[in-house]
This record gives structure tokens, sequence and C-alpha cells, in this order.
């Protein structure tokens, strides 16, 4: 039987899968049930494998960034390149609108979790009420941090959050970038595995999962984005 050129060969259901299904398998399958997919980034090496293969699979829609205005440079450096190197994706920059408070009485020193609300999940938040997406695609993967041990290819809940690489670990994620030769935050081969806020991120030491230089002695793991009652 001849095919149309716009004929699409549907992707696997999520009931095949397993721990080695390849993320494009799931990123076709995403977006053929939810064509309204969005994707959120921070651009750390998740971020970016997960956009490449994005773009690999056929995805054309929106990736979303928010600025907290304490961002590294090279991280801001890093949205740029891969804006110039994705032109089919469009890249959108959110922000609270607050500014700097006065070093020293920043919120972060001592309501690290409010200035987290404030500066990132809130902007994220009131754009997603604004364009009702009914999917996220995430870049998460399970050896991040114990929090994300138990992560799935997809997360019911408010709107369904889409994991492509789950089952990825850093050795695969890190061989992947220099098979394709992406645009990785140079401060991540500096170690910074995990690359958030300035004044809240530090390198990783040997033996440390790739979240623990965030929020150093703060107790916390997450931004809120993924886990709390204000989680997306």
């Amino acid at each position: 039987m001849k095919t149309t050129p716009n004929a699409r060969r549907q992707a696997p259901a999520p009931g095949t899968w397993d721990a080695q299904t390849d993320p494009l398998v799931v990123i076709r399958w995403a977006l053929e049930e939810y064509p309204d997919l969005l994707m959120p980034s921070g651009f750390n090496l998740n971020g970016v494998v997960l956009i490449d293969l994005a773009a690999r699979a056929g995805y054309a829609g929106e990736v979303v960034f928010v600025d907290t205005g304490y961002h590294f440079p090279e991280t801001l450096q890093t949205r740029e390149r891969l804006e110039a190197r994705y032109p089919q994706m469009r890249f959108v920059t959110l922000s609270a609108g607050l500014g700097e408070e006065p070093w020293g009485e920043e919120r972060y020193r001592s309501d690290p979790d409010g200035c987290c609300a404030a500066r990132k999940v809130a902007p994220l938040r009131d754009y997603l009420a604004l364009k009702q997406p009914r999917a996220l695609l995430n870049a998460r993967s399970r050896d991040q941090a114990s929090t994300r041990a138990a992560l799935g290819f997809l997360e019911p809940g408010e709107r369904l959050r889409v994991n492509p690489l789950a089952y990825w670990d850093r050795e695969r994620l890190e061989a992947y970038a220099r098979a394709h030769d992406l645009p990785v935050n140079p401060l991540y081969w500096s170690g910074f595995l995990s690359i958030g806020c300035w004044p809240c991120t530090r390198a990783v030491r040997p033996s440390e999962d790739a979240r623990a230089g965030r929020w150093d002695g703060k107790g916390k793991a997450e931004c809120g984005l993924w886990v709390g009652e204000k989680a997306l």
C-alpha cells in the first residue's frame, strides 16, 4: 500500500515501554497524543539533551525558561546558543519582574522556598494558566537525586508530565551530548552538575549526587516546580 507524504507511523503505546525504551519513542507518542505539548527548561545537561532529542522527534513548540534574575551568565549564554541552533522552536523567557534586594537581605538567605516560589514557580504557573497545555515535556532523570529515584516516563497530575530521560544516567547523557556536539553549559564540565541561581548553586563534590550542589545547607532539594503544593 502506498503511503501519503503526510502519513506518520504511530508511536508505540506506553503499555509497551520499559526502562530500555528510546526517549524518541516517548517524545513521538507525546507529540501524537498532545499537540499542545510544552517544554519548560533550565538548560542543564538533561535539558540540552532533551531539546536535541525533541528536535529529532519533530517538536516545534515552545521552550520556556524562567529568568529569576540570579542566573549565571553562562546559563543565559547557553540559552542563546540553543535558540540559534534550534530555530524551529520558540524560546520564551519569563520573569517575575522582581528587582534584586540589597546584598545581605536577599530572600533566598532566610526563605529559599519563598524565593523559588516567587521568582521561579509563580511566573511559570501563571504562564501555564494562560497557555493551558495538557502535557509538559520534562528533562528530569532518576539518578539526579533521591527525590527523583522513582521517576517514570509519565506522571499524571494537574497536567501530564512526560519524562523521556527518566532512565538515562549521567554517563549516557554526557556521551550523547559529546556525540552530537551539543552546547552544554560550560559550568557543567567544572563540576556544576545541576545549575540554578548563582547564590544557591555550588560545584558537586566527589560521590555526591547531581543535585547536591543546589541550596547547600538549606535542607532543600527541589525548587518547587515538580514537588510541593504549587508543583506544575
